[in-house]
């Protein structure tokens, strides 16, 4: 038979699913690798999608989205975001965040076109990029400069291949934001080169003070070039409802609202009018949710900062903690698969998230203050049976010598 997709057969299979697999069928497994808050969809989200059911709107939709959903979100845009978007032109309603994701690089991207992108990343962004033929250039993210990309890294990543630049603040996986300042410079290279800027921007509402945030689009000359790319699924605890959104110019939304009409026709209708509710209904849920957040991520870092030969980066968004585990002498992978296997705690590798991840894991805190504290207790102990299991081998080498 002929060779399948070169593309496809090229893209990577994702690390976090790895974990993920191995750890559901683990008993008392303490499950700190998924990026799904544990807060259920408030209800009165969850009331709107019912009524959408039994009101009997469970048929098509426009490609774009239905137009009281693309409203309310050019109306959130312009308030958080500081962006004026026609809502018949410029918004587009897709299948998850990773649904505008994929499409506004199918629209921008040609075989052969690079696309930067810091590292580490969501690990969905590389397997999107090669699977259209896009070729990922890829600027390192230092511990030492708090996980932002450095501007004169940046630069020098850019060639006359160099087709955009995509952003991710607050980050996944390591919950940094980018200031103001650090953007206006990053809009300033988009421009002076001529480049698209796909800007990830899920987890703005998780901001836990000290960066604002705020979205490249707004700067001068970066709202024609930017693909704002949203989600309703983190703000408002709706990952499985699959609801996402892109703003951009109308050249790019039309081009999206045609492959998306292609791939998936529209939406789900009655998720659509949840979103519709998630908007326009009360935010209280969201503020506490945002709060308690807060409380994990301090009780979190508290906590590892304790642990001898680890060390982290308090972020400042975000639900992750990017560890540096280089003081155990394991590999992010030998650290996360015998942490699985002898502790019971799930974490990822930061090799799921691109080069350079070998001394780091992610940890997420979407999980109780009680899983936390339980997940660090053990993560504590596991790390202080690695330095008793080397201080033995050191001793008996040692003994060896002493017998020769």
């Amino acid at each position: 038979m002929k060779s399948l997709s070169v593309n496809a057969l090229a893209a990577p299979t994702s690390g976090i699913r790895k974990i993920f697999n191995l750890a559901v069928k683990m008993d008392d497994c303490v499950k700190l690798m998924v990026g799904e808050p544990d807060f259920p969809t408030p209800e009165h989200i969850v009331e709107a999608a019912c009524k959408a059911l039994h009101e009997g709107k469970t048929g098509y939709t426009v490609s774009a989205g239905i137009p009281q959903l693309r409203a309310l979100i050019a109306e959130s845009v312009g308030k958080r975001k500081g962006i004026h978007a026609d809502p018949e032109q410029q918004v587009i309603v897709t299948n998850g965040a990773t649904g505008a994701l994929y499409l506004s690089m199918k629209a921008l991207m040609n075989p052969g076109d690079e696309i930067i992108i810091g590292v580490p990343l969501f690990s969905n962004y590389l397997g999107q990029a090669i699977s259209i033929g896009a070729v990922p250039k890829f600027v390192t993210l230092r511990e030492e400069n708090g996980f932002i990309m450095d501007c004169e890294d940046l630069e020098k990543a850019v060639t006359p291949k160099t087709k955009a630049i995509l952003l991710n603040s607050p980050s996944n996986p390591v919950g940094s934001i980018i200031s103001p300042e650090t953007l206006g410079k990053i809009a300033e290279i988009a421009v002076k080169h001529d480049l698209y800027v796909i800007s990830d921007e899920v987890y703005q509402d998780y901001n836990y003070g000290g960066v604002p945030v705020v979205s490249i689009a707004s700067f001068p000359g970066m709202q024609e070039r930017t693909v704002i790319i949203d989600s309703f699924s983190k703000t408002y605890a709706m990952t499985g409802w699959r609801v996402g959104y892109a703003v951009s110019s109308p050249e790019i939304i039309r081009l999206m609202i045609s492959m998306q009409d292609d791939v998936i026709s529209c939406v789900n209708t009655m998720a659509q009018y949840a979103a519709v509710e998630a908007l326009s209904g009360p935010q209280n849920s969201v503020r506490q949710m945002i709060d308690e957040f807060r409380v994990r991520r301090d009780l979190l870092v508290e906590g590892i900062e304790k642990i001898e030969g680890l060390k982290c980066v308090k972020p400042n968004g975000a639900f992750y903690l990017y560890v540096n585990i280089s003081g155990t002498g394991l590999t992010s992978e030998d650290f996360a698969m015998r942490l699985l296997r002898e502790a019971r705690v799930a974490v990822v590798p930061g090799t799921a998230f691109g080069p350079g991840g070998t001394e780091y894991v992610r940890i997420s805190y979407v999980t109780s203050q009680k899983n936390l504290l339980k997940g660090v207790k053990r993560i504590s102990n596991f790390v202080k049976n690695l330095k008793l299991e080397k201080e033995g081998i050191q001793d008996a080498d040692q003994r060896t010598c002493g017998k020769i």
